[in-house]
């Protein structure tokens, strides 16, 4: 009698656990964003897809015209006919996300904005926002029409050592106001480096990108640069374009150097398909102190007396999905940030001054 006392205890300690362990599960996948994804041409939509099959997010739905490149994700990662889609709308006609990513030309940014924001739907796009001001402008209209959220994913917003370069200079004033800036971003070129077909086929393109390595890299600068200068708009941009490789980008530039000028400090923004290697980093100067966030987990300090590496700590939003999830609760209220709407509608204005400065071969006012 004791001993089956005994058994059934543990079957119901047993069952206990099974059930917690499942309500805990449960839970753990209610909370998971539930997004729909617009377009499948953007090579940057295979991190999305890693997130997904590692259980950190719930996708619905998938809008992809192209037959053989739904075809080539649904092989890779065995995603099922029934979250396919042709069209936005159709695909938002079915479901019901938390937010819509765009992995699309950044010309067609606009479009799923205008596709979503009636129904009330926010967007993260990935970068930059839009390829003209007029797009950019329009989206900011449409965000606050409709009471959407409207941001933009970089892969430099998550790395922690821009964050401590950003915490240094504005939080602590530990090298005194900030005198010049460099960014350094690129690689050997979307050729050279394996680019998917359906990427190339509007990354080279100077209407669907808006151009080529001035606004694929030098985005990256000038979204930094804003975040760091607290939303300022530069006084003046400067910009030269180089094609050294025509035979491999006939459309548009491959090397961009874009010159911010702010009433006391300057800005220097080198954006490449040439570097002999992947690179994106961030130097800032200071009145008293230098730093140079070599990646992103890399920050070296430097003052007057000593050269020293300096710790990053772990970010609160350690990546696209985190921060969105957060920005959709109304957890994030600084407009002064790397994905803001604010923020990017400033990147977009030095972008167009940039081709517009290395178009007529001279600086652009912008106040």
């Amino acid at each position: 009698m004791k001993s089956n006392i005994h058994c059934y205890k543990i079957l119901c300690r047993s069952f206990l656990m099974i059930t917690l362990f499942l309500l805990l599960c449960l839970f753990s996948f209610s909370q998971l964003l539930k997004v729909d994804v617009a377009g499948l041409n953007h090579d940057h939509a295979y991190g999305l897809m890693q997130q997904y099959k590692k259980g950190e997010v719930i996708i619905l739905g998938i809008a992809e015209p192209n037959a053989e490149l739904v075809a080539r994700y649904k092989k890779l990662y065995q995603l099922p006919d029934s979250i396919f889609y042709t069209t936005i709308s159709g695909m938002l006609d079915h479901t019901k996300p938390d937010a819509v990513l765009a992995y699309n030309a950044i010309v067609d940014h606009l479009s799923v904005v205008e596709t979503c924001a009636p129904r009330h739907i926010s967007v993260m796009v990935e970068k930059p926002l839009a390829t003209t001001v007029a797009q950019s402008e329009r989206m900011a209209s449409l965000a606050e029409k409709y009471h959407i959220q409207i941001l933009t994913n970089y892969e430099t917003t998550w790395y922690p050592s821009n964050h401590e370069v950003y915490d240094l200079t504005n939080e602590q004033h530990a090298i005194g106001d900030v005198r010049k800036m460099v960014v350094h971003d690129g690689h050997q070129g979307p050729v050279e480096i394996g680019c998917s077909k359906y990427f190339l086929e509007w990354l080279t393109d100077p209407v669907k990108n808006g151009g080529g390595a001035l606004m694929d890299f030098g985005c990256y600068g000038a979204d930094l640069m804003t975040w760091l200068m607290h939303d300022e708009m530069p006084v003046s941009v400067t910009a030269v374009t180089k094609h050294i490789k025509p035979n491999i980008y006939p459309k548009v530039d491959d090397d961009a150097t874009i010159l911010l000028e702010y009433p006391k400090a300057t800005g220097i923004i080198e954006a490449s398909w040439n570097w002999p290697f992947g690179i994106k980093d961030f130097e800032v100067f200071g009145e008293k102190g230098y730093l140079h966030a070599l990646n992103n987990n890399t920050l070296e300090r430097r003052d007057t007396t000593a050269y020293y590496k300096v710790d990053t700590r772990p970010l609160r939003y350690n990546d696209n999905l985190a921060y969105l999830a957060a920005a959709l609760k109304g957890d994030v209220h600084d407009d002064n940030d790397p994905s803001s709407l604010k923020t990017n509608l400033i990147v977009v204005k030095i972008l167009e001054a940039a081709r517009e400065s290395a178009k007529l071969g001279k600086k652009v006012l912008l106040k």
